[in-house]
């Protein structure tokens, strides 16, 4: 296998077990990671050459380990780890030492390490970066794109968080049902982000990171089986599962995204919608909702329409309408905005967004949706404007290009219009 591409997906698919495990053999945050990183430039020179192993993670998890250790025993004039040729060896070696060293399932790691790095010991708007940087391995340009602050202030605040669990000897162990019950919420919430981020990449040429997808679906999944009577974690586990039903969907053959109203919904993942509605449906029962909740009522709504033009809108225009009253944002504001345009017209929906512009001046998304309502407003001119300031905040080829389609179906209509003038004259 020399597909590099594929190397480097299956990299980044397999960061969270590997630094949990490894986390959990170092006890140091840096020591972990840089043990990854290690494995991985190893990969990066073995792989190409003799294909990749059959468990990739086993894998890295065996080779940093080993790798770090020899550093040790380098410093201690001890016996050096075994050349590379031996160490990469595609036979069950480091898949049998892997499951020596992992008798407790490796994978489960990773929810742990989520609950060490939401430690009560440092500030919630330190926890989640940490956490996303730690176990997820997005980058600080991304981190910071999902908080909408500047690059300069993420980095700030990861090295503010890392100094402070070096500082406070943070154990690395698994927290017991009351900590873990304290540090719920900010576990939840770097999984929504998580998904987001997999969901609606923020950088590079790939705008859907389906690994990533799965893996906050499988923490999302693991933290219910910890947490089975939270209604919020149902709705967030309901959430997730039924916007990845939609992924096979979301592009066409040549990459570029396909709006919801445009999807071919007998594409859509059946057996998660499934599984979504009923946990839907199970935690509005319980009568406490909250925004996961909603968010997810959401999402059941349009999985639930089989046409476009079935959905309700009214319905969702309510929803987001609670959502901003229990979670105030301007993105949540922006949502609605798409709803409100399809029940009460796109000049009520811009009127509604129009005192976001401020705060959503960096987001992408603040102006593709202007554009698209100055579009049925007929403003031509105003939409070009809104949508080349998105195509300058585009974060992948694939949210350019459908920026682009805007335009050029903006420049036909236009001509088309100058033509019949002309001919009516």
């Amino acid at each position: 296998m020399t597909d590099l591409a594929w190397i480097d997906a299956a990299l980044t698919s397999a960061r969270p077990q590997a630094i949990g495990a490894l986390l959990r053999y170092f006890r140091d945050l840096d020591a972990a990671e840089e043990a990854y990183q290690e494995a991985c430039l190893r990969a990066l020179k073995t792989w190409p050459v003799k294909g990749p192993p059959r468990d990739p993670t086993a894998w890295l998890i065996f080779v940093g380990r080993n790798v770090t250790l020899d550093e040790v025993r380098r410093r201690s004039k001890q016996q050096a780890l075994p050349p590379d040729e031996i160490i990469s060896d595609l036979e069950d070696t480091e898949t049998d030492v892997a499951d020596r060293l992992d008798a407790s399932h490796y994978r489960d790691d990773v929810l742990r390490l989520l609950f060490i790095c939401c430690h009560p010991d440092l500030p919630a708007t330190q926890q989640i970066p940490l956490a996303l940087r730690i176990v997820s391995g997005l980058s600080v340009k991304e981190i910071a794109r999902a908080f909408l602050v500047s690059e300069s202030a993420m980095e700030q605040r990861i090295t503010r968080a890392k100094r402070r669990v070096e500082a406070a000897d943070v154990p690395f162990e698994t927290p017991g049902a009351p900590e873990r019950a304290e540090r719920l919420t900010a576990v939840a919430t770097m999984i929504y982000l998580l998904f987001n981020e997999g969901y609606s990449a923020s950088g590079g040429d790939v705008h859907v990171r389906v690994p990533l997808c799965e893996e906050a679906i499988r923490l999302a999944r693991l933290l219910l089986r910890l947490f089975p009577a939270e209604c919020e974690v149902m709705g967030l586990t309901a959430l997730l599962l039924l916007q990845h039903a939609r992924t096979a969907a979301r592009l066409d053959a040549d990459g570029a995204i396909v709006l919801l109203e445009d999807q071919d919904r007998r594409r859509w993942n059946k057996g998660l919608i499934a599984e979504g509605l009923v946990l839907v449906d199970k935690a509005l029962r319980h009568r406490r909702p909250g925004p996961y909740q909603v968010q997810a009522a959401i999402a059941a709504v349009h999985s639930r329409a089989v046409r476009p033009e079935d959905t309700d809108w009214a319905e969702i225009d309510q929803l987001y309408a609670a959502l901003e009253t229990m979670q105030p944002s301007p993105v949540i504001t922006l949502n609605r905005a798409v709803a409100v345009a399809k029940v009460r017209g796109p000049a009520a929906a811009l009127d509604l967004i129009e005192p976001l512009a401020v705060r959503l001046d960096g987001y992408f998304h603040f102006f593709g949706v202007k554009g698209a309502l100055l579009i049925q407003l007929d403003r031509a001119e105003e939409a070009r404007v809104a949508f080349d300031r998105a195509i300058a905040l585009a974060r992948t080829a694939a949210e350019a290009a459908h920026i682009r389609l805007h335009i050029d179906r903006l420049i036909k209509d236009h001509q088309k219009k100058t033509k019949d003038n002309k001919a009516s004259a």
